[in-house]
């Protein structure tokens, strides 16, 4: 009999939906078939490695002395709470020993493998990060289908709100040997394409025209061939931020009940969607009477004035909220306070009538008091002294507070190059009681010296370059041996050393140093330059002791000095320069560049620059404009010979005579502008990605102080292609134009230069990252220019145009590199069989100087 307990159990806790593992032997004896109560004398677990046999007794709900029926419904409901908690494979109770009415269970459970780590594959390190802080797994969680689905889940989720609507996720479960009862979930991605907008359809646009609605959609496009700056890819969390682009859209035009009523979207197929919107526009509005209440420091006619919003216009919401509070193209009420130190200034626009299709506002103001300026502290700058952030904010402590001077500080630290743009922060804290408000900046630093490791072409040979700038360098601290970390810095002073050779035929030294506040108390710059270089047929200068009669050679040395002061007036981005500079040509039978070939020349001239730079970053400018003025002379020494009776007869010298002190005049204006057409938030972080209407128009002239000594032949003009030969001689200005052979469009040649010069230039930009350390934009353009051997034939309409598409990046150990392509749009007589387009690769910042 006792060899049938075991199964005469079982089959009993079958029967009556209870589940048992196989018990031992009982120590005693009673009648199975019949069901009795008993007491539980004492409770055990087996099985449980990870999980707390206290809790597995407290979850299952049984307790020591409770009355249970065997078998009956309380062993069942046990295992079902059990099974609840998804945290077992098996879960099993039995009876291990029976005495008299008492009975001693013990529960059995197999636990569910934990996850040791998980894995991603089929997608980007940069995607699986964010899958990561999506799904939010947890090394030691107990797997179960529960926690498998959410976790694929959460990554479908996470693709099809970046619009790759087509995700496929499978997870393995594969054992983890290195860690007992472990898996590791291996999650294999197969994200597919994004699907695109076929169509983007609006019903009930019946006085807006569909066009308008279409651009006020940033991000959420239909599909075109001529989609440059903007793809058909549909992502739900921008469609929704564009259907809020709608709605303002119809705001501007006075439709201020305009909703929309549902959105569709229908699939076509596997890469395509069609997107249906259903408008109620309501009826159009217009302003009608606007009053001023609560206003003291100002009259109602000022604010009016400032306003500009006349009775009858059209009821737009959006310029009304601009002059109000910050109007990106003029003056708006809210700064017209602030800047004169109402900090908690407010202007709450209030409906108060609206009859047929006309609304009266009234305008409530709250001026509050004028703040001054407490304690101004800058955080994060890691490297930059504190110093040199301080010269640059505007935000003096007693000062009345002004939020003009807040923006303008943010502008001039981002013109340093030593912060990232996009993270800047200002903090302010008010003390209402004083009156006062603190002022924090947040700066993060970012890398802006550079190394310059490259290589040109230039006279038929490769031109290696070796070059480093350290351009927030610390002179005062070069002596000091623990500022030497690997160099002084943080004083914002610009150290640049350069050298360049090909071996024998040419080498290139130089070096230049800027301070930009001299003396440290106003910005006043001192820059100071050296540089020597020397070309030659390749001979050694002396061969066997003896100088070398075969060799040819190009030395010239030079040196210049200059000091630039910022003006108050007419405002203060205005810069005025003067600079010095001395230049010395000394030649030895070497005739490729001049009009003669043997003997020296000196070129001393007065540099004079007047400029306003109003530019909001120097890397990716998105507002402001960069206008200068040049002027360089020499003295007119014919002038000062003839005042003391020196009256040469340059038809009888040679041009080393005539030119031994060179003298010129020599005329610059330069003109950049640049515009910002849309903007918009890229990303989790909200970087502002802007396209950008860069547009510039430069002007050059050399002239003669007496036109029989004529023109210099040196500082002259060339212009045609990109120019990447890697060195410059002669202090000649050469001037790029994409889509044209190098130095092709110079006139009457190339070998002697031109002395006047038009170059205009448009570019539409896109950046793709503003990542500080890869900062990458793309760009389309077009461009004109032409050169002329004298002002009678100057014709700055007829030039010769190209236009083409581009990509630059900003590496901040590099500088910026360029890669375009030119497609010229006119033929050059001079150059038939010339190539209809090409490519050209640019370094630096500016392509050409106009």
């Amino acid at each position: 009999m006792k060899r049938l307990l075991p199964l005469l159990i079982m089959l009993l806790v079958c029967a009556s939906g209870t589940i048992w593992s196989q018990p031992t032997k009982l120590g005693s004896s009673f009648d199975y078939l019949v069901p009795r109560e008993y007491t539980i004398a004492g409770i055990s677990v087996t099985g449980a490695k990870f999980t707390d046999v206290q809790a597995i007794k407290l979850l299952s709900g049984l307790q020591v002395g409770d009355e249970i029926t065997v078998p009956g419904e309380d062993i069942s409901d046990a295992i079902k709470k059990l099974w609840k908690q998804k945290l077992f494979a098996d879960v099993g109770i039995y009876a291990a020993e029976i005495r008299g009415n008492e009975i001693y269970l013990i529960i059995h459970v197999q636990e569910m493998p934990r996850m040791s780590r998980f894995s991603f594959n089929g997608i980007r390190k940069t995607e699986a990060d964010n899958i990561r802080d999506e799904i939010h797994l947890i090394s030691g969680v107990i797997v179960n289908e529960n926690v498998k689905n959410m976790a694929v889940n959460g990554i479908e989720k996470y693709f099809i709100e970046k619009g790759f609507w087509n995700v496929k996720v499978e997870v393995k479960e594969i054992p983890d040997e290195g860690a007992e009862n472990s898996v590791w979930l291996a999650f294999d991605i197969e994200k597919g394409k994004r699907v695109r907008i076929k169509h983007l359809d609006f019903v009930g646009a019946d006085e807006v025209a569909v066009w308008k609605l279409r651009r006020a959609m940033k991000n959420t496009k239909r599909k075109r061939i001529w989609g440059i700056f903007k793809s058909s890819k549909y992502i739900e969390k921008e469609f929704e931020s564009d259907k809020l682009a709608i709605i303002s859209k119809y705001n501007e035009l006075g439709y201020r009940n305009a909703r929309i009523l549902a959105d569709t979207i229908t699939r076509v197929d596997r890469k395509n969607i069609d997107l249906r919107i259903y408008l109620e526009e309501g009826n159009q509005f217009y302003f009608r009477n606007i009053d001023f209440v609560g206003n003291t420091k100002y009259s109602s006619e000022r604010l009016d004035s400032i306003l500009n919003i006349q009775s009858g216009d059209i009821y737009d919401l959006t310029l009304l909220e601009a002059r109000l509070y910050m109007n990106p193209n003029g003056l708006d009420i809210t700064s017209l306070y602030q800047d004169d130190g109402y900090l908690n200034f407010q202007a709450y626009p209030i409906e108060t009538l609206v009859e047929n299709d006309s609304i009266d506002i009234e305008i409530r103001m709250s001026e509050g008091k004028k703040f001054r300026i407490g304690k101004v502290t800058v955080v994060g700058n890691t490297k930059t002294n504190d110093h040199v952030i301080r010269r640059e904010i505007r935000t003096k402590p007693g000062d009345l507070f002004r939020r003009n001077d807040v923006i303008r500080t943010q502008r001039e630290l981002s013109q340093l190059g030593y912060f990232d743009p996009q993270k800047f922060q200002i903090n302010p804290t008010q003390n209402v009681e004083k009156g006062t408000v603190d002022i924090e900046y947040v700066v993060e630093e970012k890398p802006s010296d550079q190394v310059e490791l490259s290589g040109g072409w230039g006279a038929g040979r490769v031109v290696g370059s070796l070059g480093v700038s350290f351009n927030n360098f610390s002179l005062r601290n070069i002596l000091n041996r623990e500022a030497w970390t690997p160099l002084p810095a943080g004083d914002g002073q610009r150290l640049s050393l350069r050298a360049q050779s090909n071996g024998l035929y040419f080498q290139s030294y130089s070096a230049s140093f800027t301070e930009p506040w001299l003396g440290g108390k106003k910005p006043n710059s001192l820059s100071i330059a050296v540089w020597h270089s020397i070309q030659s047929n390749g001979e050694r200068r002396k061969v066997n002791g003896e100088l070398n009669p075969d060799r040819r050679s190009l030395n010239i040395t030079g040196a210049s000095v200059g000091l630039g002061k910022r003006l108050a007036v007419p405002d203060d981005w205005f810069q005025i320069y003067a600079g010095l500079s001395y230049q010395h040509f000394n030649l030895n039978r070497f005739g490729s560049f001049f009009s003669f070939d043997d003997g020296f020349s000196n070129n001393l001239a007065l540099t004079l620059t007047l400029s306003r730079n109003s530019i909001s970053e120097p890397i990716y400018p998105s507002w402001g404009s960069d206008i200068s003025l040049t002027g360089k002379f020499t003295p007119p020494y014919t002038a000062i010979g003839k005042m003391f009776g020196n009256d040469p007869d340059y038809t009888s010298m040679t041009d080393q005579q005539r030119f031994d002190w060179v003298e010129y005049y020599k005329v610059k204006f330069t003109a950049k502008w640049y515009t910002t057409l849309f903007s918009h938030k890229v990303g989790d972080d909200g970087n502002q990605h802007n396209l950008v209407l860069a547009t510039s128009a430069g002007f050059g002239f050399l002239g003669a102080y007496d036109t029989q000594l004529g023109l210099s032949p040196f500082e002259r003009f060339y212009l045609g292609g990109v120019y990447l030969s890697g060195y410059v001689l002669d202090g000649r200005e050469i001037v790029n134009l994409r889509g044209y052979d190098e130095l092709s469009l110079t006139y009457p040649s190339r070998a002697v230069g031109s002395p006047l010069i038009s170059k205009y230039s448009a570019e539409l930009r896109y950046p793709l990252s503003t990542n500080p350390n890869a900062y990458i934009y793309m760009l389309g353009f077009l461009e004109a220019g032409k050169t002329w051997s004298k002002f009678t034939d100057y014709n700055p309409l007829n030039v010769y145009r190209s236009g083409g598409v581009g990509l630059r990046i900003f590496l901040p150990m590099f500088g910026l590199l360029g890669l375009d392509y030119g497609w010229r749009f006119d033929d050059v007589p001079e150059n038939p069989a010339m190539e209809r387009g090409q490519f050209h690769f640019s370094i630096g910042m500016n392509i050409g100087e106009l």
